[in-house]
């Protein structure tokens, strides 16, 4: 079996206080758990704790286990962490830390997760975790509907929106959508992606179904299937939605989110945190408190929608 395990450039921690001058500093280590090594939110983990004076070897030793896309390894990998006995795991991916919480109950542990940490049982609630693991998640319950409401305010004919999602990735996004499509005239349809094994299947629904637009719900493997299905929408002339910039910078039609890159940097604050002194009981997992519309103007046009002058002037990033 394939196994990767090295320390690397994970700029972290900050410098670590000596108790008295002269005397040897104690080199906190850090476990990373990840389902693949292209993670795309490890490397602004790494340069907001290079920030904050964390020198791989020096301050911090970082010690890497990679899924490879294999949710069996992880379970090893977990438990293999944890027994090298870290001061601190860092687990990124709702279903990814997980695995970390179940290998150890007294590790401290910081996730970065678009699921809901309550429902996968990661922490008792956002506010008091409560127990060894805290850190960032992704959700706030009615960017759903406001997704909805862009869709319906560029694509003003929209009536069938398709809505592809996984629903093994605890989230309150279909739940949120259902209760504001009505309002919109919309009827959802509803697309189930559980895996990469089921991306052609969906494929086929979709172009069965000729819906007006499509809402994509951010998860492992629709993030990881981001080209082939903005490449599908597009071929198709389906305006798409998602929840992160890198859905609109692809070539979707708009998308509307936390900035992946903030919330990945307070993930690293929350690594200093806990390096400091801080227990994660007592750290209140944050969520988003800024948003980004990000508009594809090229792709509007291409498909031959008018986006007005007002929501582009709204918009945060406009790509031509």
């Amino acid at each position: 079996m394939r196994r990767r395990s090295f320390i690397q450039g994970i700029a972290a921690s900050t410098a670590w206080p000596l108790a008295a001058r002269g005397q040897a500093a104690k080199v906190p280590r850090l476990g990373v758990l990840l389902f693949s090594s292209s993670d795309p939110q490890l490397a602004p983990i790494q340069d907001r704790l290079r920030e904050l004076g964390y020198v791989q070897g020096k301050n911090l030793l970082a010690t890497y286990r990679y899924g490879e896309g294999s949710y069996e390894r992880l379970a090893q990998f977990a438990a293999e962490l944890v027994a090298e006995k870290p001061d601190l795991l860092l687990a990124l991916g709702g279903d990814v830390a997980p695995y970390a919480v179940a290998a150890t109950s007294t590790i401290p542990i910081v996730f970065l997760s678009s699921a809901d940490p309550v429902r996968l049982g990661l922490a008792a609630s956002l506010a008091r975790p409560s127990r060894n693991a805290t850190g960032v998640t992704l959700l706030l319950d009615d960017t759903a509907s406001k997704r909805l409401e862009l869709i319906k305010e560029v694509v003003p004919r929209v009536r069938r929106t398709a809505f592809l999602w996984n629903p093994d990735h605890p989230d309150n996004e279909l739940v949120e959508a259902q209760r504001a499509a009505p309002a919109l005239n919309m009827e959802l349809q509803l697309v189930e992606l559980r895996g990469p094994k089921d991306l052609e299947g969906a494929f086929r629904t979709l172009t069965d179904a000729q819906p007006d637009a499509l809402y994509v719900v951010s998860s492992r493997h629709t993030v990881l299937n981001i080209p082939r299905i903005v490449e599908f929408a597009k071929g198709n002339r389906i305006p798409l939605a998602g929840g992160w910039g890198a859905w609109a910078r692809a070539g979707g039609l708009l998308s509307f989110g936390p900035n992946m890159t903030e919330m990945a940097r307070r993930t690293a604050e929350y690594v200093d945190k806990i390096i400091k002194g801080a227990k994660p009981a007592d750290l209140p997992i944050q969520q988003p408190t800024r948003f980004e519309l990000i508009i594809n103007a090229k792709a509007a046009k291409e498909m031959g929608l008018d986006v007005s002058p007002i929501l582009l002037a709204r918009a945060d990033e406009v790509i031509e």
